[in-house]
C-alpha cells in the first residue's frame, strides 16, 4: 500500500529547453563509468608486451636521438641556449600528449561499438577518457625530462611554475581535435587512415625537432596557424627559460585557435551524438 501510494506522488516534469543542462549533469553521474573505461585502458595498454610501461619511455627517448643528431650535430641547428637534447624533449612531451591522444581518441568510439549501441549514457565519456589515458603517458615520459635535466646538470628558472597552463593549453587542444575526429570517424572510416598521416606529417612540421626561431619572421604568424606550434613554444619558454623567447602575437594567435578547436569539437560531436548507435 505505502509503495502504491510513493509511486503515486512521484512526478515527472518535462520541461523545454534543459536536455543540454541535463547532458552535463549526466556527465558527473556517470563519473564511474569515466574512471572505469580509463583505467581499463590503462590496464590493457601496454598488457601482455615484453617490457610493459617502459614503452611510454622509449619510443619519445629513441625519437629524441634521432632528432638531436639530426638536427643537433648534422644540422647545427640552435639551441636556445640548453642542452640539444632537452630543447628537443621540451617539445616532444606535449607533441606525443597531442599525437596519442588524437590516436587513440579518433578510434576510441569504435573499438567501444558494443556499449555504445546496447546503453545509455554520456557519449562525451569515452573520447574523455582516451585522453586521460595519454595523459598518463605524458606524465611518465616526464621522468626522461627529469634525467635529462640530472644529467645535464640543468637547473630551470622560475618559469617552469607556469608550465600547468601550458599543459592545460594542450589538454584543449588534444581534446578538442580528438572530438572531431572521433565524431567523423564513426560515419566516416576513411579517417582511421587519415588520422594516422595527420600524426606523422605533423610532426615535421611541428618545430619538434628543431627551434621555431628558425623559420623566419615574416612566416611565424603564418607558421603559428598551426595550434601545436603556440603549445610547443609555451613549453620551451617555461622548461628551457634563458634564451628561450615566446612569440606573443603567435601564441595568441594558436591560443585562440585551440579554444575554438575544443568549442567547435564539443559542438560537432553533441550534434552527431545521438546518431552514433544506429552508425557504428
Amino acid at each position: 500500500m505505502n509503495s502504491q501510494n510513493s509511486v503515486a506522488k512521484q512526478e515527472l516534469v518535462i520541461e523545454a529547453g534543459r536536455t543540454e543542462q541535463q547532458y552535463w549533469k549526466d556527465l558527473w553521474r556517470y563519473r564511474e563509468l569515466f574512471y572505469f573505461l580509463a583505467w581499463r585502458d590503462i590496464l590493457v595498454r601496454y598488457k601482455q608486451t615484453a617490457i610493459g610501461i617502459a614503452w611510454a619511455l622509449i619510443r619519445p627517448f629513441l625519437t629524441m636521438i634521432v632528432f638531436t643528431v639530426v638536427f643537433g650535430q648534422l644540422a647545427k641547428l640552435p639551441s636556445q641556449g640548453a642542452p640539444y637534447p632537452i630543447l628537443v624533449f621540451s617539445a616532444m612531451l606535449p607533441w606525443q600528449f597531442f599525437a596519442n591522444s588524437l590516436s587513440e581518441c579518433s578510434n576510441s568510439l569504435i573499438s567501444n561499438a558494443n556499449l555504445i549501441s546496447k546503453v545509455y549514457f554520456p557519449r562525451l565519456v569515452v573520447p574523455t577518457s582516451a585522453v586521460v589515458v595519454s595523459f598518463v603517458d605524458f606524465m611518465i615520459s616526464g621522468i626522461i625530462l627529469l634525467a635529462l635535466m640530472a644529467w645535464y646538470n640543468f637547473v630551470p628558472s622560475w618559469r617552469i611554475l607556469t608550465l600547468p597552463l601550458f599543459v592545460s593549453v594542450a589538454f584543449a587542444a588534444s581534446m578538442g581535435a580528438g572530438l572531431w575526429f572521433a565524431s567523423l570517424n564513426v560515419k566516416y572510416r576513411d579517417f582511421r587512415y587519415i588520422v594516422p598521416f595527420i600524426v606523422q606529417f605533423g610532426l615535421y612540421i611541428s618545430p619538434v625537432g628543431f627551434s621555431s626561431t628558425i623559420v623566419p619572421e615574416k612566416w611565424r604568424f603564418l607558421y603559428s596557424l598551426n595550434p601545436i606550434v603556440g603549445v610547443i613554444d609555451g613549453f620551451r619558454w617555461a622548461i628551457i627559460g634563458g634564451e628561450s623567447q615566446l612569440y606573443l602575437p603567435g601564441f595568441v594567435l594558436s591560443l585562440v585557435l585551440v579554444v575554438l578547436l575544443l568549442v567547435t569539437g564539443i559542438w560537432y560531436f553533441r550534434k552527431t551524438e545521438r546518431t552514433f548507435a544506429d552508425v557504428i
